[in-house]
This record gives structure tokens, C-alpha cells and sequence, in this order.
């Protein structure tokens, strides 16, 4: 059985991050390949019996009309000979934008008709087709390249059949991650954020905990979030999905939402195999690794 990965995403998003943190990790990576080329690759290789894992980054640099061939081109791939995984990298336009201009790199799109923020736009609408499809979703706008290597190596090259679960604190001021697939919002909680000795924590700390578990309905809305997800994400699971990100908002991501999102992770940690926690306004991610409780 061949293992291929597809990377895909807009110029800037890191999809070259993501493909050469793969090839450290032993598998053959084609950058650019053409969507045409996708099929009579999957046979060779089959044939040849010899590069299991495979990595390929599909992107806008591609014929137009292959790009929109791309559903069809894959339901033409054996799923009995091959495993495949769609990953879409993708950031907020101006952060794109930003770091075209500090690289001084040329979009591929870009020229004398289009300009940066122009083309951008036309890649989102030519990578739609793959998008769509995806079966992972990574916002990178704020990531730093070692989260996304981090992201990569943990939740990218996971077992495909493993449910993978990740829980993200976030901060509304900064928007609402693009990748989340169930969100909360817990800025009606209780702010510690207004008491003046527990402002400059966070919810990893133990002050600010007792402070949010003093208050009933900082219980109450654990228990409601909890027993939602103990009911369903075992049909999400039956549903075929690989990924579950389940987001916890507050006004500015340091408090409630780290607390909440820890609370969960511990509740869940033991009931599934692959339970992973990141607080994306305190830029760190903690994995909690397979059979690791």
C-alpha cells in the first residue's frame, strides 16, 4: 500500500516547509508535480514496489484546467493501492502579502495584468478544486516555521484510520482560526484578565484555575462543552473524518479559553489515542502523544 500525501496551498503558506519536513522523514517528495502527471505516478510506483511513502505539492504553478480536473484525477486512483491524505496550507491574504514583501519573492501569478493581492485571489479560486477536498486544513498566518514543522510532524503524518483531536485556545481580537472545526466561544465566563494579580497569567497556572473553578458556571459550561463532545465525536470518528480542531475563544486567549481547552484535553487524553493541545496566543504546542494519558 502506498502512502501519498498531497501538499497544497497558496504561494507563501509554507507548503515547502511542510514538504521537506516529509522528505526528513523518509518520504519521496515531488515539488510542483502536474495533476496530470498524478495517476500514471501512482501506477509506476505501484508497479515498481519501491517508495512507499510519497509526498507531492500541488499548486497554482499547474495548467488551469488540470487544477479543475483535480476530483476527477483522484477517483481515479485505486484506493486498494494506495492511501491518500489532502493537506491545504493557507494564510490570511495579508500576511501572504507581508511576506512576499519582506522574501522580495514574485508570486508565480503575479505580473503586468495582476498585481500581488490580485493574484492571490485568482490562486484561491484555481486551488478550490483541492481545497475542497482537503482532509486537513492549516492556517499558518501566525504559526512560526517550528510550530508548523511541529504541526506537520504530529498531525500530517499520523496513522490515517487514528482519530486525530486537537484542542486550540484562541483570542477573538485575533480572529477566529480558519481550521477549527467546532467552535466555542467562552467570553460570557468570568474574566480573570480584570483581577489585578492574575492578570499577567495564564490559564496554565495554578492562581488562575482556582479563580475559574470558584465560579459555578465556569463548571457548568466545562460540563456542557464535555458531554456535547462525549457524544459526538464518536460519530464524527464513524463519519470517516481523520481531524477533529476543536477551538475554545475568549476575549484574549490567555485565560478561559487556555484553561477550558486544557480541562478538555485532560478529559479526553485518555479515551482517545492521538489528543493534542495548542494555545496559538501563547505560541506553544504541547502533544500528547499516542497511548500517552
Amino acid at each position: 500500500m502506498i502512502s501519498l500525501i498531497i501538499i497544497s496551498g497558496r504561494s507563501g503558506s509554507g507548503k515547502s516547509t511542510a514538504l521537506h519536513v516529509l522528505e526528513d522523514m523518509g518520504y519521496y517528495c515531488i515539488d510542483n508535480l502536474p495533476v496530470s502527471l498524478l495517476e500514471p505516478l501512482m501506477q509506476r510506483l505501484a508497479k515498481d514496489n519501491q517508495h512507499l511513502n510519497v509526498a507531492v505539492s500541488i499548486d497554482a504553478r499547474n495548467i488551469a484546467a488540470d487544477l479543475a480536473l483535480f476530483p476527477d484525477i483522484m477517483n481515479t486512483i485505486d484506493p486498494q493501492t494506495v492511501s491518500t491524505k489532502i493537506v491545504y496550507l493557507d494564510s490570511a491574504s495579508p500576511a501572504l502579502v507581508r511576506r512576499f514583501s519582506e522574501t522580495r519573492r514574485k508570486h508565480p501569478l503575479s505580473g503586468k495584468v495582476l498585481g500581488l493581492r490580485e493574484a492571490l485571489d485568482l490562486e484561491t479560486k484555481l486551488l478550490d478544486p483541492i481545497s475542497t477536498m482537503a482532509d486537513l486544513a492549516i492556517d499558518t498566518t501566525i504559526l512560526t516555521i517550528h510550530e508548523l514543522r511541529d504541526l506537520v510532524r504530529h498531525r500530517v503524518t499520523g496513522n490515517r484510520h487514528e482519530f486525530a483531536l486537537l484542542f486550540l485556545s484562541f483570542a477573538y481580537k485575533n480572529g477566529v482560526p480558519v481550521d477549527a472545526d467546532l467552535v466555542f466561544d467562552v467570553r460570557c465566563l468570568p474574566n480573570p484578565h480584570w483581577i489585578a494579580a492574575l492578570r499577567s497569567q495564564t490559564g496554565l497556572d495554578q492562581p488562575v484555575q482556582a479563580f475559574l473553578e470558584s465560579h459555578t458556571e465556569v463548571v457548568s459550561m466545562f460540563q456542557d462543552i464535555r458531554g456535547f463532545l462525549d457524544t459526538w465525536l464518536t460519530r464524527f470518528e464513524a463519519s470517516n473524518r481523520s481531524y477533529m480542531t476543536i477551538a475554545i475563544g475568549c476575549t484574549g486567549g490567555q485565560h478561559r479559553s487556555v484553561y477550558l481547552s486544557e480541562r478538555l484535553m485532560q478529559h479526553f487524553a485518555p479515551k482517545w489515542t492521538n489528543v493534542q493541545i495548542r494555545h496559538r496566543e501563547l505560541s506553544k504546542i504541547i502533544g500528547n502523544q499516542p497511548n500517552h494519558a
